[in-house]
């Protein structure tokens, strides 16, 4: 029976493990995001890093002006899915991918002054070039996302800046943010304008990057509706563009796990057939702890147990939660947020399968977009 793009009319019928993202909220974050674009006169772009659900791309198209892409793979994708504008950055191209990026990319944003000079001859006057500038400006507490860390890769520095090769240019890219307020935001730009804002009159736009977490409950909204046009009334030749990667995801769905044994080694043991290795592996890498529906810390409740992936990994383990009543084989467990820079990251590490992909578009209708199977591990090695 085919599978991909099945409408099922309950939760108990959606196949384990699957991402559920929930059309509702997901038009939520947009509308929000629609609203500053339009009071403060910016253009924002869904970031594919963080969310590339292209199933949902007819829905994000109706508020948001486009895409920023890391590469060629999400350049295509935005191109064929998507469309609007494509802006394309990466930490540095490569020679046979080049001449593509630059005929399906409105923006291409060099990381470094050596890119711009090795490709400026291909691609000026065929699509708008940028540079990715560091403003030295960080706040980000965790370094493995801190594009703005001591010798950070991200960004030419003011003491690298190359004013022969302007004349190249339309425009500035900065991004020192990750899931961060509008403070963050304020002193990031303070230190752009600082160091580089002598050479705004000679620009077109400039791309505040991303780490925005506007959609988050706390994000101070106003606030960023006003700091933008603040400098919009400084700069009003320069178009300005914002690229969150976790706003437009945020909270708008979760991943649903199945309990397949409860052992006791000293403590309780859950195993689930989803794993934090492979299907959240940010829980691992920033790390943090997933919240699970209906849970509560070690202790809290009644029953706790250590709930742990499937693959042989002595580490594959979401964490230690709390219920209200003993886990038992078939059991579901939710984790919540796990939509954006989660999907993305996803491998087939042991073989294991990768999550079916689901949007709920209301309570009795499930629509299964993608299951994934054998072929799809196989085809990923040779």
């Amino acid at each position: 029976m085919k599978t991909n793009n099945l409408i099922v009319d309950s939760f108990d019928k959606l196949p384990s493990p699957s991402y559920v993202c929930e059309e509702k909220l997901l038009e939520k974050n947009l509308i929000l995001l629609k609203r500053i674009q339009d009071e403060a006169d910016v253009s924002i772009l869904l970031a594919l890093k963080g969310f590339a659900l292209w199933s949902t791309f007819d829905l994000c198209k109706k508020y948001l002006k486009g895409c920023c892409a890391s590469g060629l793979h999400e350049a295509i994708l935005a191109k064929e899915e998507f469309g609007g504008e494509v802006h394309t950055y990466s930490a540095a191209f490569k020679d046979d991918e080049i001449d593509e990026i630059i005929s399906i990319s409105n923006h291409v944003v060099f990381n470094s002054f050596n890119q711009l000079k090795r490709y400026k001859d291909k691609a000026f006057g065929k699509t708008s070039l940028g540079i990715r500038l560091n403003p030295e400006y960080s706040s980000v507490e965790v370094d493995l996302y801190n594009p703005c860390a001591p010798f950070s890769r991200m960004g030419t520095t003011k003491a690298n800046f190359d004013e022969l090769q302007l004349e190249f240019l339309d425009g500035f890219h900065f991004h020192a943010l990750c899931e961060q307020n509008v403070d963050a935001l304020e002193g990031a730009l303070a230190a752009f304008e600082d160091k580089f804002s002598q050479y705004f009159d000679k620009l077109k736009w400039v791309n505040f990057g991303g780490g925005h977490h506007i959609t988050r409950a706390d994000y101070d909204v106003e606030g960023l509706i006003k700091l933008l046009k603040d400098f919009r009334s400084r700069y009003p030749h320069l178009k300005v563009y914002l690229e969150p990667g976790e706003a437009i995801g945020w909270q708008t769905g979760y991943l649903v796990g199945t309990v397949l044994d409860v052992i006791n080694n000293g403590m309780n043991l859950a195993i689930l057939d989803t794993s934090a290795e492979a299907h959240m592996p940010d829980t691992l890498a920033m790390p943090y702890r997933a919240m699970v529906r209906n849970s509560g810390l070690a202790g809290e409740k009644e029953h706790t147990y250590r709930l742990g992936g499937n693959t042989c990994l002595a580490g594959d383990i979401m964490g230690d939660y709390s219920f209200d009543k003993p886990l038992k084989v078939g059991d579901k467990i939710i984790f919540e947020d796990m939509i954006h820079y989660t999907m993305v990251k996803t491998t087939t590490f042991n073989g294991i399968k990768l999550p079916s992909i689901v949007i709920k578009h209301n309570e009795k209708c499930y629509q299964i977009v993608k299951n994934f199977g054998y072929n799809d591990y196989k085809v990923r090695l040779s």
